[in-house]
């Protein structure tokens, strides 16, 4: 025991060095010169705080907080009977008011980062289907957002058609996008899948950027309709443009909720089960019968209809679209929100896109070092919670991950 607990302290020394060897090039260079004061102060506290986390995990691991396993092990116990007998009708109901009371009680600022969040969770639950479900590693998702945002932006500026209108026509476009983009990676697997679908990614962000006559290149195109809706006023319905954050707000709620519901119910179809049974195992799936080929082409096209619908609000909360908007790390993000929160769980991707768009906003009076810190709490997280915040339930296990 003496033995592990040294080269556990000797482990933990280690990572405080090199934790302050990353900490003072973004604290100790200004361009006044060299300064040191600041970031010692800064990993003394951390230095501190994780020694006292690492005592605590060594009491644990040798048996001295036993006397409150039990009461605590009874108190979820019985927590977990009460909210057991809540109805799920009436949790949703819940949720769902606090949803719609959520900008009268708040800011604009708060109504900003909502807008945000909802538009990360129906971009992370369009991912879902293609990673959480179907098992299909991508890497390049971000561009069937693109194609949504310069579907509506191109037909509103140029052709004057609505929002509402254009919604299902970006899905379509996405999702013959997706199929582009998922035919010749079909009989691809792993890290090959992978390379390929960022490679595609960056494909379509390069040619939005280069096709000057049709997307105006690096200047983006501006002047872009936001949604409409009919108003009754005084006997007659007049037509408004729903510009403020408030309205939009609940044009996003709208799709967000039609997301979730869609993907539950696909989630729960024959066709999930398909998905999941490729995603498990591909090749006792073929043997089954499953046309894993046409399977995973409509996993693509699925994903993609939802990265569209959630570009399509993009392009007219903003009133503004560019290349830059659908960078590689926007990818990453989004795949960051689905593996975090737990791939083929809803309730995982809401909570990880709370976690990666919300919690950054929360601590952004830390400013520099803010990203830092939530870097660390999220390789955190993925050493000691991998399946993530809230696990699918039909998660399974491969025979040779058991080994």
């Amino acid at each position: 025991m003496t033995i592990r607990a040294s080269k556990l302290w000797l482990g933990y020394g280690l990572a405080m060095v090199w934790f302050y060897f990353l900490l003072w090039p973004l604290m100790g260079i200004k361009p006044e010169g060299l300064e040191f004061q600041t970031s010692l102060a800064v990993w003394g506290k951390v230095a501190a705080a994780s020694a006292v986390l690492l005592a605590l995990y060594q009491l644990k691991q040798g048996g001295a907080f036993r006397f409150l396993e039990k009461p605590a092990q009874a108190g979820a116990e019985a927590l977990a009977a009460v909210t057991g007998r809540v109805p799920t009708w009436l949790a949703l109901c819940v949720v769902a008011g606090a949803a719609v009371a959520f900008p009268f009680l708040t800011e604009r600022y708060a109504h900003d980062v909502a807008i945000s969040v909802l538009v990360y969770i129906i971009l992370g639950l369009g991912l879902n289907v293609v990673v959480g479900l179907a098992g299909l590693l991508d890497l390049g998702y971000i561009a069937f957002f693109g194609v949504g945002a310069y579907t509506y932006a191109l037909m509103s500026v140029h052709f004057g058609l609505s929002f509402w209108l254009c919604l299902p026509i970006s899905g379509c476009f996405a999702a013959i996008a997706g199929c582009i983009i998922g035919y010749p990676t079909l009989r691809m697997r792993g890290d090959y899948l992978a390379i390929v679908t960022l490679g595609f990614g960056e494909i379509v962000r390069i040619v939005i950027n280069n096709w000057m006559s049709l997307t105006n290149g690096p200047n983006g195109i501006l002047g872009i309709k936001a949604p409409g809706a009919y108003w009754f006023n005084k006997g007659s319905f007049e037509h408004i443009w729903l510009n403020n954050l408030e309205q939009l707000y609940f044009v996003i709620l709208g799709l967000a909720v039609f997301t979730i519901v869609a993907v539950y119910r696909l989630n729960y179809s024959r066709i999930g089960r398909a998905f999941e049974a490729v995603r498990e195992d591909q090749t006792a799936a073929e043997l089954m019968g499953v046309n894993t080929l046409r399977l995973k082409l409509l996993a693509y096209a699925l994903g993609a209809v939802f990265g569209g619908l959630a570009g399509t609000f993009f392009a007219a909360r903003m009133k503004f679209v560019s290349p830059e908007s659908f960078t590689f790390i926007e990818s990453a993000m989004v795949l960051a929100m689905v593996v975090l929160g737990g791939m083929g769980s809803i309730p995982g991707v809401i909570l990880g896109s709370l976690a990666l768009i919300a919690l950054p906003e929360v601590f952004r009076g830390f400013e520099l070092y803010r990203m830092f810190v939530f870097g660390g709490v999220m390789a955190v997280m993925m050493l000691f919670r991998p399946r993530g915040l809230w696990p699918a339930k039909r998660m399974g296990v491969r025979s040779e991950e058991k080994d």
